[in-house]
Parts: C-alpha cells; sequence; structure tokens
C-alpha cells in the first residue's frame, strides 16, 4: 500500500488549524483546497450543527473549537483561528490552548 494510503488508513480524518489575519480568505483556501466552491458545514465540539445564520451576521468571527468540515472532502475537519491582528494576545492565547490541548489528544473526536 502507498504510504498515503497506510496513513489514511489508520488516522481515517485529519484536523487542520488555519491560522491567519481576520477576513484574509482563509475559508475561501480552504474551498480552493477542497475543490469546491460550497460553503463549509460547521459544527460545534459536541457535533451538533452550528445556525449558520449567526456566522452571517458576525463575518470575521470563528470559533476556533468549531469544526468546518466540506461536503466535497469528508477527510479533512477543519479549524478557523478568529484571526491575529497586531497585538491580539487574547487571539494568540486561544490558539495556542487550541493547540496544546490537542497535541495530546489520539482520536479526532477528542
Amino acid at each position: 500500500m502507498a504510504p498515503t494510503q497506510d496513513i489514511r488508513k489508520k488516522f481515517g480524518r485529519f484536523r487542520i488549524l488555519v491560522v491567519g489575519r481576520a477576513n484574509a480568505g482563509k475559508t475561501t483556501l480552504l474551498q480552493r483546497i477542497c475543490n469546491t466552491t460550497e460553503k463549509p458545514e460547521i459544527f460545534d465540539r459536541k457535533g451538533n450543527k452550528v445556525d449558520l445564520a449567526f456566522h452571517a451576521t458576525s463575518r470575521g468571527y470563528h470559533n476556533i473549537e468549531d469544526e468546518l468540515v466540506f461536503g466535497s472532502n469528508l477527510d479533512f475537519v477543519f479549524h478557523d483561528s478568529c484571526g491575529f491582528e497586531s497585538g491580539g494576545e487574547n487571539e494568540f492565547t486561544k490558539m495556542k490552548k487550541f493547540v496544546m490541548d490537542r497535541a495530546s489528544t489520539t482520536k479526532l473526536k477528542e
């Protein structure tokens, strides 16, 4: 079996955190990577679908804990940072906690 197939068989899905400035096009980049123009489905950490109407009124708002999944590529679960602005210590602290919490997990569900 090819190395990429071995990895996909062992892990199934992958979690990816996207970090960048607010409104810099992070979601657009993910759409390109997943070869789609569709908006991602958004789920909270418990697996409940997040109301997109709330997100539509809050451009640039992203909860780093929410999972973004594109129907065209279910093997990847994306997380979008809130966006980093100059001196944005609060956003950096949230991102660091997210990474540290996930670094010790072995299952995507965690």
